[in-house]
């Protein structure tokens, strides 16, 4: 089937937004079946130069990056290389300390640990020193029984999984990431968790919206919020644009172009020129919820999968700001979307694009039916 006219459908969409100056850059991708269906691009990634975006063009993506740090985890599993039920303590014994070595990975990717909190006093340049990090996971106290209860592990969860897949099987998270995912999926320099030097000047500028006020807004109104994001370690424009974090491996953040991002998805979904990440079992086993009911970060009701939420019939991850990436599969449907205007209650234009995508496969499903 034909999908020009969704293109042309999201590509005015997706100008509206810039020309009106409610976005800065964006872009949009979508598979269906394995099958780029939505390819776009629009605005500026750096203002203050005029370099424009284009789909190669990598943005920092916060969140989205956990999705990166799951499918890494995914994969090993289907080669053999890691269980879900590994306590982390089995391979990395330091971490059995106050409590822990009963804590599986299966625990982590849930988000049911009990780790989502940090020091009061840790800052983001702790957060480029891997070891220091993995030193405070391994002497932090769960706050819950593991596996009894669920918070969003907003930073920890990538010293966690981190960890535990370089102590399990000699690799860093962004060595299998760019070997076992990006490469054989041809998309190298656009999945990425640390940032090489030489790809630093090519990425999106990230700027403030309104998000620094809704941090505020968190801190004051949620008990827990400072907890797991001290005020040392804000997820802002600044820290999305600072040179030494990019380059750090912090895996519960990553840098992506929508079109991998959406390219990796469809992967996990099915074959992507001949490419398939893990199996239709492992699929679904992934895709199965296995968390409900309010989660202790942000008192919210949350439905966590093996590492995706659980959006309906969707999985996916979305970041501050706005950027997101997921699967419908009972649609075969991939999404993503990144921006670099980093906005809060403007009516969420990235889901209202994804829903646009969504709307449309239906339709031109049910009118080919």
């Amino acid at each position: 089937m034909n999908w020009h006219h969704l293109q042309q459908r999201v590509q005015q969409r997706v100008d509206d937004l810039v020309g009106s100056g409610q976005e800065t850059g964006v872009q949009v991708a979508a598979y269906l079946h394995g099958v780029k269906i939505v390819d776009v691009a629009a605005g500026l990634a750096d203002p203050a130069t005029g370099r424009p975006v284009t789909a190669g063009t990598p943005f920092f993506s916060y969140s989205t990056g956990k999705a990166l740090t799951s499918t890494v985890v995914h994969v090993l599993a289907e080669q053999g290389r890691i269980d879900y039920d590994l306590r982390l303590a089995d391979v990395w014994p330091e971490f059995a300390r106050h409590g822990k070595s009963g804590i599986t990975l299966r625990h982590v990717l849930t988000h049911t640990a009990g780790l989502p909190a940090l020091p009061p006093d840790v800052t983001t340049a702790d957060f480029t020193d891997w070891h220091r990090m993995c030193t405070i996971m391994a002497d932090a106290e769960p706050l819950w029984e593991p596996g009894t209860a669920h918070g969003y592990h907003v930073w920890t969860y990538g010293w966690l999984v981190g960890e535990t897949v370089r102590r399990a099987t000699g690799r860093t998270l962004s060595r299998v990431l760019a070997e076992d995912v990006a490469a054989p999926l041809d998309v190298p320099g656009e999945l990425l968790l640390g940032v090489p030097e030489k790809d630093l000047d090519g990425l999106a500028v990230l700027h403030d919206r309104s998000w620094s006020d809704a941090l505020k807004q968190l801190s004051a109104n949620l008990p827990n919020f400072d907890r797991a994001v001290p005020h040392g370690a804000r997820p802002d424009a600044d820290l999305g644009n600072d040179r030494a974090f990019l380059r750090a491996d912090v895996p519960a953040v990553g840098t992506i172009t929508a079109r991998a991002a959406a390219r990796m998805f469809a992967a996990l979904l099915g074959e992507v020129d001949g490419v398939r990440l893990i199996s239709p079992d492992r699929l679904r086993e992934v895709s199965r919820p296995v968390t409900r009911g309010p989660e202790w970060t942000f008192g919210m009701p949350a439905r966590w999968t093996l590492g995706y939420a659980a959006d309906g019939p969707m999985i996916d991850v979305g970041g501050i700001g706005g950027s997101l990436a997921g699967a419908l599969p009972e649609l075969g449907l991939t999404v993503a979307a990144t921006k670099n205007a980093l906005a809060v209650g403007d009516g969420d234009p990235m889901e209202q694009l994804r829903e646009m995508i969504i709307s449309g496969v239906r339709d031109g499903q049910v009118s080919r039916a």
